[in-house]
């Protein structure tokens, strides 16, 4: 009996966030290890399943950084990175469609089908590649030579920066009347039809923005942003965003991570929130309690 009013207490609770997300779109990016844990896999395509038989429509965008690092170490080929963006040539390009747009894709779709079975909820894989949903552009990146401390053009290869995201074929799934959820792949089509590598928190911010969403929500491998004392910021705004990285409060990976919530926002989306993609359950912490579960920026 105990046990079963403090469920349904915490039920009771969720009801005014519930509402505030009804029929809302939230973009979730998903990644970092946590994607190679099966079980942490599975409660989160449950968590996901969850969301929609609540009235919201979720749209995953996954990375896979990991298992192409794997993928590519078995084939005996070294990867290279610069501004955390893998160099990729033809190759390793074959390779990253290979494992994201197939077996990652395919899987993270599966989880999330067989989640909601009873409800006939089913995961939807796509790749930006399909229906023209992701148009790239080749990404440059700038590096200053030590010597000379004059800038040169890095060629990261075949890396693409989106150039317009058509989310048509999204809308069409997460509002037909069946109970589909998108699942996203970060692969992009430039215009002369060459396949291009996208940075999976980039990706998933030019979806969110696409989409005007609620809230673009960025699963990774920290608790949010950290403070020069270590403490988690709760709360900021975008100039809030860009001081830190000013002032090199926040650096190293963060840094591209706020650059890609900043984007979102300035693109139309509600809010954007950093969080650890390992904490169970981490998405209804955020979505339907007081305090949530990360950073967010506004």
């Amino acid at each position: 009996m105990e046990t079963g009013l403090v469920k349904a207490k915490t039920l009771a609770e969720a009801l005014p966030f519930i509402q505030i997300y009804d029929r809302e779109t939230v973009v979730v990016k998903y990644g970092g290890h946590a994607m190679g844990d099966t079980e942490t896999a599975r409660k989160f395509a449950a968590d996901v399943v969850l969301l929609k038989l609540v009235g919201i429509h979720p749209v995953v965008v996954h990375g896979g950084g990991p298992q192409i690092s794997r993928m590519l170490e078995k084939a005996g080929v070294k990867s290279e990175f610069v501004d955390g963006l893998r160099v990729t040539d033809a190759d390793t390009m074959e390779v990253a469609e290979m494992v994201l747009s197939g077996s990652v894709n395919k899987e993270l779709a599966h989880l999330i089908t067989s989640e909601g079975r009873e409800a006939d909820v089913r995961g939807v894989g796509l790749s930006g590649k399909d229906a023209r949903i992701i148009t790239v552009e080749k990404a440059v990146r700038m590096k200053k030579d030590p010597g000379s401390m004059i800038e040169q053009a890095i060629d990261l290869g075949l890396v693409g920066e989106p150039t317009e995201v058509d989310p048509t074929l999204i809308q069409a799934l997460i509002n037909a009347p069946e109970d589909y959820i998108p699942v996203l792949a970060p692969i992009g089509v430039a215009a002369d039809g060459k396949t291009y590598n996208v940075n999976a928190d980039t990706a998933a911010g030019a979806v969110a923005g696409s989409l005007g969403a609620k809230r673009f929500l960025l699963l990774s491998d920290i608790p949010g942003v950290l403070d020069k004392h270590g403490e988690l910021i709760r709360e900021m705004t975008v100039a809030d965003a860009r001081r830190l990285i000013e002032d090199g409060t926040a650096s190293g990976g963060m840094i591209p991570k706020l650059q890609t919530c900043i984007a979102a926002l300035e693109s139309g989306v509600e809010a954007a929130v950093i969080l650890d993609g390992r904490t169970p359950h981490v998405l209804l912490m955020e979505l339907f309690t007081e305090h949530g579960a990360g950073t967010l920026i506004h």
